[in-house]
């Protein structure tokens, strides 16, 4: 799965085909923990979904967003990559996000969603995966679909659009 900067519809489709929480790509283990420990929360969601909004008017933003390397990047890496996009920095910052926390809170939507998934097939929660996060993202799994279907940067929307 590459890096998107506007990743919620792509944490809904991870969600639905239940891709195995366990090997989410992130470079390192520092990482993986830094995700797992992060506690989403309705003030994170808030600032995500503006911040979200807000960098689908940055220029460049889109061209940034299918990366073949991403799957090995750290969050260092990934951070670096959108802070290098004029004014998605900034567009993050105004929403009070650091760049480094919006990547963060995308991940972590992400592995709540997996995990969400793999736990209705199993009954089980994935092991070092929050209980309260994935309870939180099934409760706003409504509002993160609906942010993905708003997706400007969607290449299969905009090709039905045109049609």
């Amino acid at each position: 799965m590459t890096l998107r900067i506007h990743a919620a519809k792509a944490m809904v489709v991870a969600a639905a085909i239940g891709l195995a929480v366990p090997g989410f790509a992130v470079a390192n283990e520092n990482d993986k923990r830094e995700i797992s420990s992060y506690v989403l929360s309705e003030a994170g969601l808030a600032k995500f979904t503006q911040a979200t909004q807000k960098l689908s008017g940055v220029a460049g933003a889109c061209a940034e967003q299918d990366d073949d390397d991403s799957d090995s990047q750290s969050l260092d890496q990934m951070v670096a990559k959108l802070n290098a996009v004029p004014g998605a920095q900034a567009a993050i910052q105004s929403a009070g996000m650091t760049t480094r926390e919006y990547v963060v809170f995308m991940w972590s939507m992400l592995q709540s969603g997996m995990s969400a998934w793999a736990q209705s097939q199993s009954g089980k929660l994935p092991p070092g995966v929050s209980q309260a996060n994935v309870d939180f993202y099934k409760k706003h799994e409504a509002e993160m679909k609906a942010i993905g279907e708003n997706d400007p940067c969607d290449d299969e929307e905009a090709e039905e659009a045109e049609e």
